[in-house]
This record gives C-alpha cells, sequence and structure tokens, in this order.
C-alpha cells in the first residue's frame, strides 16, 4: 500500500524477501519510465543499509553515465564477471538502466520467474547484455561498499576466515583500518540506532585541531569500460585550476 508519509512508490509485488528479485525488476522499470532523465546514476540498497551519498557522489564524479557500468561490494561466484552484492547496495548508470529494462528483461535468458538471489539474478542479466562490473576501490585497494556492520571489517579476527564472506569477495579482503577507503559509501545490517550513531559520528562529531578536507581523500583507481586504469588524484588539482581561472577573469577585468 502507498504511505504518505514516505516518498515511497507502491509496485506491483507482494513483500517479502522471496520476491527481492520481482521487486528489483519492477523497481527499475519504474525508474526507466519515470525518472531515467532525472539522474545519472541510480542505486539500489536495503533498508537496513547506510549510505554516505556524498562519497558515493565523489566515486561517480569520474564516470560517464552512458558507459553502461555498474558498482557495489563484487563477489566471484556464479557470474564470469562477479556480480555486487544486494545488501550492501549496487549503482547503475543510465545507460545501464537502459541495457538491463531494454535489453536484458525481456531476453530469455534473463531469468524470467521471481525465484532466486536478486543480486545474482541482475547480475548474470547484466552481465548478458554487456554491462560491465566495476572495481570501486580507492586507489589503496580498500574498498567503499560493504555488506556487513563497520565492526565486522574493521576489528581483526571479528569474523573467521571459513566466513562464506572470504570465499566470495572477489579482491583480497583486509582487516583494521585498512579494511575500509577514507571515502566508504555503505555498510550493510545496520540498525535503526547504529544508523543514528554513524549519522552523528560522520556528519557532526568533530575533533578539534583536525581538519575533515573533502580533497584531501584518497584517490580513485579509474577503471574505464575499456579496461584500462588510471589514478585520480582527489579535488585539489581542480579546485587550484578554477581558483586559477578566476583569478585571470579577475585580471582582465
Amino acid at each position: 500500500m502507498p504511505d504518505t508519509s514516505l516518498p515511497t512508490v507502491a509496485l506491483p509485488v507482494k513483500e517479502g524477501r522471496d520476491f527481492l528479485w520481482a521487486k528489483t525488476k519492477e523497481a527499475f522499470k519504474y525508474i526507466y519510465k519515470h525518472y531515467l532523465d532525472q539522474a545519472d546514476f541510480f542505486m539500489k540498497a536495503d533498508d537496513d543499509t547506510y549510505v554516505v551519498v556524498e562519497n558515493l557522489r565523489y566515486m561517480l564524479s569520474e564516470y560517464s553515465p552512458m558507459s553502461p557500468i555498474y558498482f557495489g561490494c563484487r563477489f566471484k561466484p556464479f557470474v564470469k564477471q562477479g556480480y555486487m552484492s544486494g545488501g550492501a547496495g549496487y549503482v547503475l548508470s543510465k545507460a545501464a538502466v537502459m541495457k538491463f529494462v531494454e535489453d536484458a528483461l525481456p531476453n530469455k535468458d534473463c531469468r524470467q520467474d521471481h525465484g532466486g538471489s536478486e543480486d545474482v539474478e541482475i547480475g548474470k542479466c547484466l552481465d548478458l547484455v554487456g554491462v560491465k562490473a566495476m572495481d570501486s576501490r580507492d586507489s589503496l585497494g580498500r574498498g567503499r561498499f560493504f555488506p556487513f556492520v563497520p565492526e565486522h571489517h574493521l576489528i581483526p579476527g571479528h569474523v573467521n576466515k571459513d566466513f562464506w564472506y572470504y570465499k566470495y569477495i572477489f579482491y583480497e579482503s583486509r582487516e583494521g583500518l585498512d579494511c575500509c577507503s577514507d571515502s566508504a559509501i555503505s555498510f550493510h545490517y545496520v540498525s535503526p540506532n547504529l544508523m543514528y550513531v554513524l549519522d552523528y559520528l560522520i556528519y557532526h562529531l568533530r575533533p578539534y585541531g583536525i581538519s575533515h578536507n573533502v580533497h584531501g581523500l584518497t584517490p580513485t583507481l579509474i577503471e574505464s569500460s575499456g579496461g584500462s586504469e588510471k589514478v585520480i588524484t582527489g579535488g585539489s588539482e581542480k579546485v587550484m585550476v578554477e581558483e586559477e581561472k578566476l583569478a585571470d577573469t579577475n585580471t582582465k577585468s
């Protein structure tokens, strides 16, 4: 049922975990029909996924929305190029959404019923139509999308090495402070109370004498849709260029 207290859309799908794949297909069809030209990238996340939207925008700023690409916490089984964890959230470019709705969903090789794991199934469908699974790590190889709460990744030994996560993760998984990028984007299984705690720590707590400058963020290891890589060194150089342009303009005027 529609909820007037929240900006939500009621889709023609039954409620429950067994219908996640159906929900995902209907959601992206709705986005394609109503919102495709209102954004460059589109993120799917669970209601217990905490997302730092500013860091998401920072990472995506170097990519074209017209490249058929998608990002997330990359797992390696089931799909040749890997697929993105549903719980950590995944992000599709505008071109990826178009390919998914126009080319993948009508294709009989893209699962037509409502069964299966939603993240695996969309990974198979995107791979089928040439949407590239991208590397979202920073230049130090630290992850940005995480399928668990921060403590699972930050505290060494918190999770047994036999845990399924270590068999699934596409890239080397680290523990301790090296686990996570300074520009981390998402964590999963976050309770409502922990969401308030994270919100306070990220957006309100400021240690005296320490400046949190966005231009000091670790650069991004950019993997182009063609497979080549380059390092983007954050925003400070851009700011310097813009300041030089402004100074030059003021001199001329």
